[in-house]
């Protein structure tokens, strides 16, 4: 990666140039964005401050990784650091110097912020659990790892008419997202062979699409083929002109499903035709550590196939982590022997490896940090007043929303997570959530006000995987007293929300008719 490094270092200085014509006001908030997207930077609204997005590969965080946001957090006076929906971390408020700055310090430690945003490959994501659940078909962690590095090596060189997000999901969970991306790997066995079910042209926000299934499955060591031959289709059909139709999913609509299918695999026999993309030697983790079991109840405690290890899960209020926090999970990740890191798709870190003393220690240590309910780990994308394009403070509506369940005292966990979206980009990924809002603004008594479009019923899952139903709009500030109410209906009826959701119909809708505006 050095001759990597060597372009990427001198680009730096360039954009560094073209980030203060935007600040001086020479050139728009949107030619800007053209060229900032792609180094992982954006404009916060205020147009004078900037956030950068750091690619944590996968989502597998290092310690030394973990140290350097740290000491790149105290040194540039930030409070927090930002966990995002794509196993990234984000870091909010600093100049144009201080991004520039940041960008060769993250790069001295080999983390990239290249094509984090803008129209590359995205960050890989991957089930966060993965080489650790009972359920997995097999860990997909090398396979994920192995395809974040074929696109990282060429990173600046990609022309492609949008983002382009790729997962690798380890069992029927489908916690990678796999069945609603642009290009899905999902672990599967069969005759006692491992393979990847692969899924293409899905995707959320404008015009979602659940992805369609190829066949037939696939071998593991053959999956950069089929990566590649998704860049080529996406580039030869992809639309370059219009912004709004530019994703894969569109391609799907143009084309029809059966059409997409057959374009793909013309692609997939040209790149196998050409070789030299097979997955020889990849290394996989051995995991050594031994312990004795014990019987832990704690919903933040997940059992690892690994006899005697367990995993603990923490979920900050809308993935933003105090700065003092994450000093003190250091700290904890430096005592412990063969602790593994792992960044979730919904805002939160899973700490794994752990003997049962080492969990009780660590949730000891993350019990003010977490959310304990569903509720309080519900996902929020970082919204509006931060956001350039949000329409929405999502983030202000989530505090809003367990802060109004604090007052009246309600800690049942009878409520599934919320995702909250501050506009139609489903950053917040609300469509596949079981409750779900999307901001927006309407006129409302004859002024606008700050809306949520009100969706039920998403899920994700192999086989499973389904948009939700949107009810209507509700204004911000009722959402916290609606949520509320239901949470109570749900507990009087004694049923799980997605059998209250069909067996009290009658009752949910008159609650809902009562928030819509």
């Amino acid at each position: 990666m050095q001759e990597l490094k060597k372009v990427l270092y001198s680009e730096i200085e360039g954009f560094r140039e073209v980030g203060h014509q935007f600040l001086n006001g020479e050139i728009n908030m949107m030619k800007f964005k053209h060229v900032s997207g792609g180094f992982g930077v954006y404009a916060h609204r205020d147009k004078k401050e900037l956030m950068i997005r750091l690619r944590i590969p996968s989502g597998v965080l290092k310690l030394e990784n973990m140290k350097l946001v740290r000491d790149l957090a105290k040194k540039y006076g930030l409070e927090r650091i930002h966990l995002t929906t794509r196993q990234a971390i984000q870091l909010h408020g600093l100049s144009i110097d201080e991004v520039c700055d940041l960008m060769k310090e993250a790069l001295d430690h080999d983390l990239y912020t290249r094509g984090a945003g803008g129209n590359f490959p995205r960050n890989v994501a991957i089930s966060p659990l993965s080489g650790v659940d009972p359920n997995e078909a097999f860990d997909v962690t090398p396979y994920a790892l192995a395809t974040g590095d074929y696109f990282l090596k060429d990173i600046y060189k990609y022309k492609l008419p949008r983002k382009l997000k790729v997962s690798f999901s380890c069992s029927n969970a489908d916690e990678a997202h796999c069945t609603v991306q642009d290009l899905g790997f999902l672990a599967v066995t069969k005759n006692g062979e491992d393979y990847f079910q692969v899924y293409l042209g899905g995707g959320l926000g404008q015009n979602p699409r659940l992805a369609i299934k190829y066949e037939p499955l696939i071998k593991p060591n053959e999956v950069l083929y089929y990566v590649e031959a998704m860049v080529q289709l996406f580039m030869a059909e992809g639309d370059y002109e219009n912004r709004n139709k530019a994703r894969v999913r569109y391609i799907v609509e143009r084309l029809g499903e059966e059409a997409t299918l057959e374009a793909y695999q013309k692609h997939v026999d040209e790149v196998k035709a050409k070789g030299g993309l097979d997955l020889i030697n990849l290394q996989k983790t051995i995991i050594n550590k031994t312990a004795q079991p014990q019987p832990l109840e704690d919903k933040r405690i997940f059992v690892q196939k690994q006899s005697g290890l367990y995993s603990v899960y923490l979920h900050p209020v809308g993935g933003q982590l105090e700065l003092n926090d994450f000093v003190k999970l250091i700290e904890f990740v430096e005592s412990v022997e063969g602790v593994d890191v792992r960044l979730a798709m919904e805002e939160g870190i899973y700490f794994r490896n752990l003997s049962a003393e080492e969990a009780k220690q660590l949730l000891q240590i993350t019990d003010s940090m977490s959310g304990k309910t569903e509720l309080e780990q519900s996902v929020s994308c970082i919204g509006a007043p931060t956001c350039q394009i949000g329409l929405c403070n999502s983030q202000g509506t989530l505090r809003q929303i367990l802060q109004h369940f604090k007052f009246k005292n309600y800690n049942q966990d009878v409520l599934p997570r919320v995702y909250l979206s501050g506009c139609q980009n489903s950053c917040g990924v609300h469509q596949i959530g079981a409750l779900g809002f999307t901001g927006k603004k309407k006129k409302v008594d004859g002024a606008v006000a700050e809306c949520f479009t009100f969706s039920v019923g998403g899920k994700f899952g192999a086989d499973k995987t389904q948009l939700g139903h949107s009810y209507g709009e509700m204004v911000s500030t009722k959402i916290p007293e609606f949520l509320y109410e239901l949470a109570q209906s749900v507990e009087k009826s004694n049923l799980d929300f997605e059998r209250y959701i069909v067996e009290e119909e009658a009752v949910f809708n008159a609650l809902v008719e009562k928030y819509i505006v």
